[in-house]
């Protein structure tokens, strides 16, 4: 699944999803290259609820979002199409 981010420097987030809610992958295009792989490395293997629990509302700097917000946002998104 591909999610579009809003707010963020990064412009999308591609989101694989295992039937039992495991996260298989994740890929940010764009944004700041090493804290969006290192969040992709960390998230592997978790459940997307507990991601969603731990990064939901984060916010960069001054901005309302972040891109582990936007994660959320895709998980979310990821969830409701399984």
């Amino acid at each position: 699944m591909i999610y579009k981010t809003r707010g963020t420097c990064s412009t999308a987030i591609e989101v694989d999803l295992a039937p039992d809610h495991t996260i298989k992958s994740v890929r940010f295009v764009g944004g700041c290259a090493g804290n969006t792989q290192g969040i992709s490395k960390l998230v592997v293997g978790m459940k997307a609820e507990d991601v969603i629990g731990k990064v939901a509302g984060t916010r960069c700097g001054f901005r309302p979002t972040s891109c582990p917000d936007q994660l959320s946002h895709a998980l979310e998104q990821a969830l409701a199409q399984l």
